[in-house]
């Protein structure tokens, strides 16, 4: 990944830290808040009224608790990308293997000047058979420019 572009590193980098953020803020705020402290608030604040006003309202309040939910649509086409962008790699493997399996047999079929017409004839058979029929048909000059 990254080797890829650096658009997508860096996009890659700002998910992890996302994610590390979102992490930090899971554990800091599983706890239950402590309780706020109204007695010791009355002492500091000089109109006490206002303490027990916001003391009554907090006894009374009920917040209900904020829900998220994945909206099933776009978890389903999340999943269908995820899918996707496996069957890509598999098949993207597979590319790696035909190549990797390809460049093993040129590099063990490579000529040099010690390569014989047989063993050029073994890694080419189509061509060393237009070459024979050539020969059969006396086709001495049929491949060169000048005719």
């Amino acid at each position: 990944m990254f080797k890829s572009t650096p658009e997508v590193a860096s996009q890659v980098n700002q998910f992890r830290t996302w994610v590390a953020g979102s992490e930090q803020m899971a554990e800091k705020y599983t706890a239950a808040p402590t309780p706020v402290d109204f007695a010791g608030m009355k002492g500091k604040v000089r109109d006490a009224a206002l303490v027990d006003s916001l003391e009554a309202m907090y006894k009374t309040a009920s917040i209900p608790p904020e829900v998220h939910v994945w909206d099933e649509a776009d978890k389903a086409d999340k999943l269908a990308q995820i899918e996707a962008a496996k069957d890509r790699l598999s098949n993207t493997y597979a590319m790696i293997e035909e190549t990797e399996k390809e460049i093993a047999y040129l590099k063990t079929t490579r000529s040099t000047r010690e390569t014989s017409i047989g063993e050029l004839k073994g890694v080419y058979p189509e061509v060393a058979a237009e070459v024979e029929q050539e020969i059969e048909n006396r086709q001495w000059f049929k491949d060169t420019l000048a005719k």
